[in-house]
């Protein structure tokens, strides 16, 4: 099959979430529901009786943000590990709180999380509620915990780690990125984190879907160091930058006003290294593959430039892409994966998906890391917006491939939908795609082509500069836009929404 095919066939691989409800062997199916339980749902477990904790006292928070000072100490070649976690959270919701929610994905393997400790401010916790294969730990706290009161969570748990599935359907299984292959060990969302709260609806934990993201997070600090007991020594991607551990046998990463932490953990990965200003760039990839990885650095350094252009100023000190061992592409925060399938399709030219998609995934630093969204119930505010930073970074570097961008985006669909398309209503993987990616990104062009040039990458930078460390809504965005343009586009929104924003 030609290269000019292939990539397009390989679509079908691109962009999906990272977590399925399953154990390291057997994955069970996936739920039914077509619409997410309300995110403040009651647990259906009973809790566990404990005693009568003494008060604790409640501070004034001078954090401005969560911080998460994880330890993980690895077996490698076990692929398990045991982790110790403190998370001090500043209560910012503007409500009292009486428990805590934390999503801890790991646990929708079966086997895979074992919490063995759990306090809060040093006192014992026994009556959390953390269902089997259930990634909802509800924590009640000893005593209300009001706005502007601070408290200090630690616990330690061990990680069993699934095996990746090579490849699947996933319209019938969810693409898998947590977990080990014959080649890497991806930590993704691997340890458990306190959820945001929305006032008048409480904590935000949606469902995993067949398809697409379902996580939401709040900004926070990490301190993350890594340490291997089995004596092994392998490359270490992550998304935070290295700092010096104190110690011979442990390193040390950090990362300040992120969503999310990812390592990837490798003994045969090669490194080519890049900077662009003040940011280091990375790209990790496995052997026999150099021209691949080092297009993968070029295209991530061209995109952080480009992009700090139109957007905004990118936010962290590295840059990390990695070359997945799976058939999926996912952003995290300083961080993101590509398919080995586009390194195995690229064709030495920028007219290919392995170019495409890590100029994709680099624009989710801004539409993602920087500028969050409910990803469940608003894919759109990161997807479009990701996509269509495709076609902003072939203008810039490639403008000669403009043209061959859009016709080779847009293949085989015809009135997708509504771009505002929940993930739960996507209708199918492909479906989806079409509605919220790629009608979207067709949204957007018209939106630039109706209102021109200089008022939509004003409205873009003010977007970013409004929300950067926030999440925001599709009313935000267009709230933004018409502070910028009072033109009509009534009837951009009747043929691309089913809401009114």
């Amino acid at each position: 099959m030609s290269n000019s095919i292939a990539p397009r066939i390989l679509l079908s691989v691109f962009c999906v979430s990272l977590l399925i409800s399953c154990s390291p062997s057997t994955p069970p199916p996936l739920p039914t529901e077509t619409q997410p339980p309300s995110p403040t749902a009651a647990p259906s477990e009973t809790a566990l009786p404990s005693e009568t904790p003494t008060p604790f006292p409640t501070l004034t928070p001078e954090l401005e943000r969560p911080q998460y000072v994880i330890d993980l100490q690895m077996n490698y070649s076990a692929k398990a590990a045991e982790v110790n976690q403190t998370i001090t959270y500043p209560n910012w919701t503007g409500e009292t709180l009486t428990s805590l929610v934390l999503a801890v994905e790991p646990n929708l393997w079966s086997g895979g999380f074992d919490l063995r400790s759990l306090a809060v401010d040093q006192l014992p916790i026994t009556n959390y509620v953390l269902e089997p294969q259930s990634q909802r730990l509800e924590i009640p706290l000893p005593q209300p915990l009001p706005p502007s009161g601070t408290i200090t969570i630690t616990m330690s748990y061990g990680l069993i780690l699934p095996q990746m599935q090579a490849y699947s359907n996933p319209n019938e299984v969810r693409p898998q990125i947590y977990g080990y292959s014959d080649r890497q060990v991806n930590f993704v969302d691997w340890y458990p984190f306190v959820v945001p709260y929305k006032s008048g609806e409480g904590w935000i934990l949606h469902n995993p879907w067949f398809y697409g993201e379902h996580l939401v997070y709040d900004v926070a600090d990490f301190d993350v160091t890594v340490s291997f007991t089995d004596g092994t020594t392998p490359q270490i991607a992550a998304s935070g930058a290295e700092v010096a551990s104190g110690s011979a046998d442990s390193r040390k990463f950090e990362l300040d006003a992120g969503r999310t932490f990812a390592l990837s953990i490798s003994t045969v990965y090669k490194v080519a290294t890049q900077t662009v200003g003040d940011v280091k760039v990375y790209a990790y990839y496995f052997s026999f593959y150099d021209t691949q990885g080092e297009a993968l650095l070029q295209t991530t350094a061209q995109a952080l430039e480009v992009f700090t252009e139109k957007f905004g100023p990118y936010r962290h000190k590295t840059l990390t892409a990695v070359q997945g061992d799976f058939n999926d592409g996912m952003e995290f925060s300083a961080f993101y994966f590509i398919s080995r399938d586009y390194f195995n399709l690229y064709d030495n030219t920028p007219a290919n998906y392995l170019v495409t998609i890590g100029a994709h995934e680099t624009a989710h630093q801004w539409w993602f890391d920087a500028v969050a969204n409910d990803q469940a119930l608003e894919p759109w505010l990161d997807e479009a917006l990701a996509t269509y930073s495709e076609a902003i970074y072939y203008e810039a570097i490639y403008p000669d491939l403009v043209s061959w961008w859009w016709g080779y985006r847009y293949f085989e669909f015809q009135n997708a939908g509504f771009v505002d398309t929940q993930v739960y209503d996507g209708g199918g993987q492909r479906p989806y795609w079409d509605k919220v990616y790629l009608s979207g990104a067709r949204f957007l062009q018209k939106l630039r082509e109706r209102v021109g040039d200089e008022i939509f990458f004003a409205f873009l930078k003010d977007y970013y500069s409004q929300y950067a460390g926030k999440r925001a809504t599709s009313a935000d965005f267009f709230r933004v836009f018409r502070e910028h343009s009072a033109t009509d586009i009534s009837d951009l929104m009747a043929e691309y929404f089913k809401n009114s924003y």
